[in-house]
Order: C-alpha cells, then sequence, then structure tokens
C-alpha cells in the first residue's frame, strides 16, 4: 500500500468499520427474525383469565378496504374487548360504514365517538383523545387491522415487565408493481432496522400497531400528553422506557393492506417519515444515507481499494449481490410463506428501491415541511411540531352511538 496521509487511512478504516457493522445488522435481523417471528402462542385453558382490551380505532375517510379491515376487529378470536371508533369530521364517510358494522355485529361492545378533541398539533391524537378518555380496560391496542389472533398474540407478550407491545410493520398479499415495491421496503429495510434495535434494546416504535397499558400512559400524562408531536409513538415509547418498562415486538407482523397502493403515495410516505426521524434523531442525516446499499458499497469498495489493494469493482458487484441475497432471505422469513411474486419481480423492485433511497432521503432534506393529508407542519430539532396556518375546524366531541 502506497505512503498516503494517516487521516485518509483513517477515514479509510472507519468506513470498513462501518460497513462490517452493516453486515452485522444483517445478520442479526435474519437470525432474530427466524426466532421471534410467527411464533404459535398455545391457548392453556387453566391459566389466568385474558385481560379485556380497549381497542382504538382512529379514521378518516374510507377506501376500497375499509370495511374489510373494520370486519376483522369485530370478528377477532378474543373473550373481552370493546372497539371505540373515532372520526374527527362528523360527515366523514366512514362512519356509515362504521354504523353498519355495528349493526350486524350488535353482541360486540363497540362505540362511535365523532368531533375529536383540541389537545395538541398532532390530528391523529386529537381524533382518539375522546375515545381515549372513554376507554373501559387498562389494556389499550391502538391499529390498524388485524388477524383473527392478533390480540391474544400482542397480549401473550405483555408480561408484568413490559407496558408497550408493537408489531413490525408489513403489508398483505396485493397485486401490482406499487404492493411489490412495498412488500419489498417493509420486509429487508424497515424490517432489518425493526428487529436488530429490537433485539438490542432500541426504540424503534412506529405506531403501525400497539398494546399500552393504560394506568402507565396516565402516569405520563395520558395520550394528550403526546400531541405536540406529529411521530407521538416514538415519543410514548422513550416516555415509557424512561419509566423504567421494557417494551418489546410481538410474534406477528401487522399486515397493512390500505387500499391507496401506488408508488407515489408511498414514496410521499417515505419523505414524510425521513422527515420525522431527521427532527427527531438528527443523527440520521449522516447514518441514514450511510446505510444505503449503494452508497455503503461504492465507499466500502474505495476503502477496501485503499487499505487491501482489493479490485473495487469487484468488490462493489459482490457486496452488491450479497445484500441482495441476504434481503431475499429476510423477505422471506417476514412473509413466512410462499411470496406473491417471482424472483425477477423482487430484483426488480429491490433495485428501485435501493436505487431511489437516497433520492427520496434528499428529497427530505431539501424541504422540511411535512404535508399530512390536508394539513401542513413544520418540526423543531428534538421532534415538537407546529402547524402552518390554516382553516380551523370546530372540534366539538360528541359520542353517537354504543352497543
Amino acid at each position: 500500500m502506497t505512503h498516503l496521509p494517516s487521516s485518509l487511512n483513517g477515514f479509510a478504516v472507519c468506513l470498513f468499520v462501518f460497513w462490517c457493522g452493516t453486515w452485522c445488522v444483517h445478520l442479526l435481523a435474519i437470525c432474530y427474525g427466524k426466532f421471534k417471528l410467527h411464533k404459535k402462542s398455545c391457548k392453556d385453558p387453566n391459566e389466568t383469565p385474558l385481560p379485556a382490551v380497549s381497542i382504538l380505532k382512529p379514521l378518516m375517510g374510507i377506501d376500497p378496504h375499509l370495511e374489510h379491515n373494520l370486519e376483522s376487529f369485530f370478528t377477532m378470536d378474543y373473550p373481552m374487548f370493546e372497539l371505540l371508533f373515532c372520526i374527527e369530521d362528523t360527515v366523514d364517510p366512514a362512519i356509515e360504514t362504521v354504523q353498519s358494522l355495528m349493526s350486524k355485529y350488535p353482541q360486540v361492545d363497540a362505540s362511535l365517538y365523532m368531533g375529536g378533541c383540541k389537545v395538541g398539533v398532532n390530528p391523529k391524537i386529537n381524533n382518539m383523545q375522546p375515545g381515549y378518555a372513554a376507554a373501559k380496560y387498562d389494556l389499550i391496542m391502538i391499529s390498524d387491522s388485524v388477524r383473527n389472533d392478533t390480540l391474544f398474540d400482542m397480549v401473550n407478550n405483555m408480561t408484568e415487565k413490559y407496558a408497550l407491545v408493537h408489531q413490525m410493520p408489513f403489508t398483505c398479499d396485493r397485486e401490482g408493481f406499487a404492493a411489490t415495491f412495498e412488500k419489498i421496503f417493509f420486509g429487508t429495510v424497515q424490517s432489518r432496522i425493526y428487529l436488530s434495535a429490537d433485539l438490542l434494546g432500541i426504540n424503534c416504535h412506529t405506531g403501525m400497531s400497539c398494546l399500552l397499558r393504560k394506568s402507565v400512559m396516565d402516569e405520563l400524562g395520558g395520550l394528550k400528553a403526546f400531541g405536540c408531536y406529529l411521530a407521538e409513538d416514538f415519543f410514548i415509547a422513550k416516555a415509557i422506557r424512561d419509566k423504567g418498562w421494557k417494551m418489546r415486538i410481538s410474534n406477528q407482523p401487522a399486515m397493512q393492506n390500505s387500499g391507496v397502493c401506488d408508488i407515489s403515495s408511498f414514496q410521499e410516505r417515505l419523505i414524510r417519515w425521513a422527515k420525522l426521524r431527521v427532527a427527531m434523531v438528527p443523527t440520521t442525516i449522516l447514518l441514514e444515507p450511510l446505510s444505503e446499499c449503494m452508497v455503503l458499497g461504492a465507499l466500502a469498495s474505495w476503502s477496501a481499494a485503499l487499505l487491501f489493494n482489493w479490485d473495487p469493482l469487484v468488490f462493489y458487484l459482490v457486496h452488491v449481490l450479497t445484500w441482495l441475497l441476504s434481503d431475499w432471505i429476510l423477505l422471506s422469513i417476514v412473509q413466512h410463506g410462499t411470496l406473491s411474486f417471482h424472483k425477477f419481480e423482487f430484483v426488480i423492485g429491490w433495485l428501485f428501491r435501493e436505487v431511489s433511497g437516497p433520492y427520496l432521503f434528499l428529497h427530505a432534506l431539501w424541504n422540511p415541511a411535512i404535508r399530512w393529508r390536508k394539513r401542513t407542519y413544520k418540526l423543531q430539532w428534538g421532534g415538537v411540531a407546529y402547524e402552518l396556518p390554516s382553516s380551523n375546524t370546530n372540534l366539538s366531541t360528541k359520542r353517537v352511538l354504543s352497543s
């Protein structure tokens, strides 16, 4: 190796060590995912009766899968629960869907709250606040959609040392390239970080689906205490950990089944999440781009050529191919069954994700304002949000139906 400035050598060493650490994350995620995910919980009739659960379901608007997703809550295999549907707009078309299901399943304890309650800048928390205040049980679940045994699995993971159990985000099988792209993202990039973070005890809660102890939340000031954040899930988890409680993921991933599935809308979600991460954890600005396959591969290839005189092109190609194979393995573990697309479609979707990832992150840095539905927000360092001026809505709360 030719004589080079020590600072340049030191930088190359740091990059190569970071590259090795990234591969450790890959290995941890694959091993932990194989151990943790899709484990079946046995129902023992001799055990202590299962605790009752209050299920908060915030809604806004309708999509083609809304009725199916909501009906999954009414048909869960669990002995005692209540459903608390929260809708901010009193003329929202989702109201009719909820009322229809409540009439179809009169034996299910369900209530509908309209109008919300202004407790902060976060519209989701404003929407859920009336339902949270009325919840009858100590365990509270917030979820998009569930399988028949999802609640049992989450309650089974809520042992005495835990105050938060959450599901790792994933997606249902759907047709089209956009659905393939979403499944690849959640089954590779997202799962890798989520699984390794949970194993190492790092806060990775994204709020897709969670089970909380209401008594602990009340000690923290209730749901309204987190209304100043857009990423309330992250700060709820942080506050619970600071109180000395533990958190963990459940055995089942959260099977998202959104009715809107297209590339542009999903990329907008990715950009919004990147903006939130940058505001909450500023080190993301440096670490996240370096963790991308293509970027890290190029830097590691340069480091390997500088430190060991290895062929950078061969190193880069082996790096990309190995990353691709490890992501296929991880996705197969998370899917726990036959994938809904062919290997060739995976390769195309994976390449599109890896190439577009750095661009989307730069886009998030360039324009930090967050557009969420019809509202626009700015974030301060630390995650506190404020809404840019817009028309105000009367948020009077009204409980309109219960059974």
